[in-house]
């Protein structure tokens, strides 16, 4: 089936940086060699300045100049793709937020959501419940929600991927991956760089709703997720859904927020609270995860940058070795921690790690390849749906609602710091 792919907000930072570069790659890759790109654009962007020399989009890229707030530009639009019944349209909505709910209106005014219409939609999926639930309303009123393909890019990542296949794949971690064996679950994902001149964005955002709302909460879900006999991938977002649903609503009184020396000064607001480095704690009512303590945190302008879950498991003694580190991004991979001889004469033990990582010649897809291949195909495995977003949402909802409160506190941190000195910080 040809596809004809439609981007309203080519000329922006997405998609020059994640877009273009995946469907240049895609295509060298020979997929989808019949593929158009539409680009949308309000006028005056040259396609020679945008593409630059990359013939393999040259060859296949229009654009079509349009106000993007006028309904009849929309029926200007579809005579344009003239989509036909045996072709699929993909739109992909690499927008601003404020943008999305009004070309979502005119799309589907001007009949551009046909049976054979995908709706691209990239986060956030709301700041808060409320505002999800209204947006998710809104977009169920035009498209089709099968039709809808939530983006959430760590999902689309390799390692974030082979969660599911290392548990479903390994007898050994399937009989110990519940509270007899493990401690507590950590997923971090800690950066090194500050807010990089995003400072009205961020604003509106701070570090729950940029990252761990969406990217730490998926994690979570594929780690605590059945897996059952015979994996099918199609399963996973129920599967990952049903996680999100048995965790309680989060405790605001074991939240952290804090934010880095600088911040307020950086975006010009010297009353700001916005948090630039968030922790909170969470408790699974499934009764295989029951006692488990789930540690979810990220920050900016942080000592290192990384992004990977911590799976601690129970010692008969202090001196065990106890960790296995699924690591997301960078050096993508698994790493067990073990106990040792060391070599020589004497009966001593050291730490040692057991690790399986990608051959330094292999190429991995980048995850917006990847979120596109499966968005042509009509692969959803890698794509939030509307439940898990609701479901997230609502168990992070009273640490939001306690910081709507005068006496919350907002730590400030130096940059470069560790996230156990913030947490000790915040404990002292």
């Amino acid at each position: 089936m040809k596809t004809k792919l439609l981007i309203f907000g080519i000329s922006g930072d997405l998609s020059r940086r994640k877009l273009l570069p995946a469907l240049q790659s895609i295509i060298r890759h020979d997929q989808f060699s019949d593929m158009e790109i539409i680009g949308v654009s309000r006028g005056g962007l040259d396609l020679d300045e945008l593409l630059g020399n990359t013939p393999e989009l040259q060859e296949r890229t229009s654009l079509f100049s349009m106000d993007m707030a006028t309904l009849t530009e929309y029926d200007r639009l579809r005579k344009h793709i003239a989509l036909k019944p045996e072709e699929q349209l993909l739109i992909y909505l690499s927008v601003p937020p404020v943008a999305t709910r009004q070309i979502v209106s005119l799309l589907g005014e001007a009949e551009l959501n046909t049976s054979n219409t995908k709706l691209l939609l990239e986060k956030p999926f709301g700041v808060d419940l409320a505002s999800a639930k209204a947006m998710k309303e809104h977009v169920d009123s035009y498209f089709d929600d099968a039709r809808v393909y939530r983006i959430d890019h760590y999902l689309a990542k390799e390692m974030a991927q082979n969660i599911a296949a290392f548990r479903a794949g390994n007898a050994l971690f399937s009989h110990i991956w519940n509270n007899q064996a493990i401690t507590d679950i950590e997923v971090i994902a800690s950066e090194k760089i500050g807010i990089e001149g995003r400072g009205q964005f961020y604003e509106q955002t701070g570090a729950l709703r940029d990252v761990l709302q969406g990217h730490l909460m998926q994690l979570l879900a594929l780690v605590l997720m059945e897996i059952p006999g015979s994996l099918d991938w199609n399963d996973i977002p129920k599967k990952r859904l049903e996680a999100l649903s048995q965790l309680r609503g989060a405790n605001p009184s074991l939240a952290v927020r804090a934010q880095y020396e600088g911040y307020a000064k950086e975006v010009n607001n010297p009353g700001s609270l916005t948090e630039t480095f968030v922790s909170v704690e969470l408790a699974s009512d499934n009764p295989l995860w029951r006692g488990v303590p789930l540690r979810l945190v990220t920050g900016k302008a942080l000592e290192t940058k990384i992004t990977e879950i911590r799976i601690n498991f129970k010692k008969t003694h202090d001196a065990q070795a106890n960790r296995l580190v699924l690591r997301i991004q960078p050096n993508e991979g698994v790493e067990i921690e073990l106990s040792a001889k060391k070599p020589g004469y004497e009966r001593e033990f050291e730490p040692r790690h057991l690790a399986f990582s990608y051959p330094k010649d292999a190429i991995l897809p980048d995850a917006y390849e990847q979120v596109l291949v499966d968005a042509i195909r009509s692969h959803k495995s890698l794509f939030t749906s509307s439940g898990e977003v609701l479901a997230s949402w609502q168990v992070l909802q009273p640490v939001l609602d306690a910081w709507e409160m005068e006496n919350t506190p907002l730590l400030v941190y130096p940059k470069e710091a560790s996230i156990a000195a913030i947490l000790s910080q915040s404990q002292g």
